[in-house]
């Protein structure tokens, strides 16, 4: 009998062979990619590996501070500012700090909101909520520091010292940074409001109200101001010019009507800052298009098919474009018409573009700054910078990038021909 059990053992594992021999052969080659002729195929999930190139320029740190706690884990982007000899960064926690931009060295630190902790918080595993709050930021202007909380709120600091100014309490997230400017405070709220707030006390001057869609991204653009007339984008793919007195709206664009069956399809968000250039306004939308739009009565002058969520930059006689996808677009600033594009940057997350001498600069997830020549696109530097990646917006002031990485490291850096 224990013959005949090894027998028939044996029978069955010579039958079940040949499946397992199939079922590997059709979950295609991935349990052999040791082998060195068997060809690897690309994560789709993966960000793009970096290439090889022959750097043309030296990315210097003139030094580096650290910010709060950094930017957490909910996609914030908070980009610093300049105030004079100052550099303001936050965190998303409630830190702000303001540094000399040439030393480093700190002016004054603010904590806007103590997030309260148990005893034995820290031994709590279970709840890994991030309690990042600071939504928008860091605006700039009329004496003040300011910035959006997702509490609904936005809060004056006093651009000299950090003591508070005054909080404004706007019952809506508020994502994007205000903006200053005809004695008044520009904010947009994430359910579709534009609020002018009085810039010495906070309180309201007016409102501009937006009807969203059911589905949109999490973020507003931020305002623009220029020449009295403030210039705003929303989630329904619209870019509406006021005056900045009084919110008499002055014209309305749609940058790009909805389109398709699910309410996916139908984003069209203008999350991307207007962007305003002698008599043109630029905007950009989420599965949309680039346009050039007349500042005067908001006809469009050209159009380019990209879908982009990012602040767009200009340089060069070009605007760029950083799309959904993570290819770099330069497009000619009068006709729209491509001028040359990278895709060497696939799913790598990029931050927005800044453009500045001859260079167009840029982060990404993995920490990498990334410098290409604005004329060609070629990439000319490159250089580690922050283990938790790059997302917020750079500043460039007097032959200096400033860039906040995502563990709250705030870099002063020079870049120069080698």
């Amino acid at each position: 009998m224990h013959a005949r059990g090894i027998e028939n053992q044996a029978l069955s594992y010579g039958r079940l062979l040949p499946v397992v021999l199939i079922s590997l052969l059709l979950g295609g080659c991935s349990w052999f990619t040791w082998l060195p002729w068997v060809e690897k195929k690309e994560d789709p999930t993966k960000p793009a590996e970096l290439v090889k190139f022959d750097a043309e320029v030296k990315i210097s740190r003139e030094w580096r501070a650290s910010i709060g706690d950094g930017l957490g884990k909910k996609y914030l982007r908070l980009s610093p500012a300049l105030v004079a000899d100052a550099i303001i960064a936050a965190d998303g926690y409630g830190r702000v700090e303001a540094r000399n931009r040439f030393s480093g060295k700190r002016m004054w630190r603010r904590d806007t909101h103590v997030i309260e902790k148990g005893w034995f918080s820290w031994m709590n595993f279970v709840d890994r909520r991030d309690p990042s709050f600071i939504g928008g930021g860091v605006g700039v202007g009329e004496g003040l520091v300011l910035l959006g909380t997702t509490f609904g709120e936005v809060v004056a600091l006093s651009a000299a010292d950090g003591t508070d100014v005054w909080r404004q309490d706007l019952g809506s997230e508020v994502l994007s940074t205000p903006v200053t400017g005809e004695g008044l405070v520009f904010a947009q709220t994430i359910d579709g409001r534009l609020v002018a707030l009085d810039v010495e006390s906070g309180q309201l001057r007016w409102r501009h109200d937006n009807q969203l869609p059911i589905l949109t991204l999490r973020g507003t653009s931020s305002p623009v101001l220029a020449d009295q007339i403030v210039y705003a984008g929303f989630a329904n793919g619209k870019l509406t010019a006021l005056r900045a007195r009084n919110g008499e709206p002055i014209w309305e664009h749609r940058v790009m009507l909805p389109e398709g069956r699910s309410e996916l399809e139908r984003m069209v968000d203008v999350d991307a800052r207007p962007m305003v250039l002698g008599s043109v306004v630029f905007a950009g939308a989420f599965q949309g298009r680039v346009k050039a739009i007349s500042r005067r009565d908001g006809r469009p002058q050209w159009e380019q098919e990209t879908s982009t969520f990012l602040d767009l930059a200009e340089g060069y006689d070009q605007v760029y474009v950083i799309d959904e996808n993570d290819s770099v677009l330069a497009l000619d600033h009068n006709t729209g018409q491509e001028v040359w594009a990278l895709d060497i940057f696939a799913r790598r997350k990029l931050s927005p573009p800044i453009a500045f001498s001859n260079y167009l600069a840029f982060g990404d997830e993995e920490g990498y700054l990334h410098v290409l020549a604005q004329r060609d696109g070629r990439l000319v530097g490159r250089r580690k910078l922050d283990g938790d990646g790059i997302r917020s917006g750079m500043v460039y002031a007097d032959g200096t990038l400033f860039v906040l990485g995502n563990s709250g490291s705030l870099h002063a850096l020079t870049i120069d021909r080698k």
